[in-house]
């Protein structure tokens, strides 16, 4: 998978991947992740400021969001694959019902889209990048924008 061809994935190839990501996050079970991700991937995600490396730190990133998101649902899209490449859109449905990496739980009820890119090696996931919309997220959660106050007028 994802090597055996010269490290060309196939479609189903890339379904099968998702699909287990999307197993493992859903029913919260992320040793299912270990099929996944390679032990050494790189996350890039839009909303933390240093990649995360190692499927260890990932586990207890993905921990996090379960806590803040008890029984959050992923659903995806089609994959797109390109040779050792594959990206997915994805919508997350959740509530926020815990404790969000340090934000108190609101009780309301979030939907978020975004997509993956995604760089696979011999069947794994050795390096991920996740983009979505982190502001819309904030105002489901009942956040304000508020711009600063010593901005000068011009």
């Amino acid at each position: 998978m994802g090597g055996e061809n010269g490290n060309m994935l196939t479609r189903d190839e890339a379904r099968e991947l998702y699909a287990r990501f999307t197993e493992a996050r859903n029913r919260e079970e992320l040793t299912l992740l270990d099929e996944v991700y390679a032990p050494d991937v790189v996350l890039h995600d839009c909303s933390v400021p240093e990649p995360i490396r190692g499927l260890d730190a990932l586990k207890a990133y993905y921990r996090g969001s379960h806590e803040g998101l008890p029984g959050l649902r992923f659903e995806l899209g089609n994959p797109m694959v390109d040779g050792e490449w594959m990206a997915v859109r994805w919508v997350l449905h959740a509530s926020h019902t815990g404790n969000l990496r340090g934000l108190p739980a609101t009780g309301r009820a979030v939907r978020v889209e975004g997509m993956m890119v995604d760089r696979v090696v011999a069947g794994r996931i050795v390096e991920e990048w996740v983009d979505y919309d982190t502001l819309s997220l904030f105002f489901q959660l009942g956040f304000a924008l508020v711009p600063p106050e010593n901005v000068p007028k011009g």
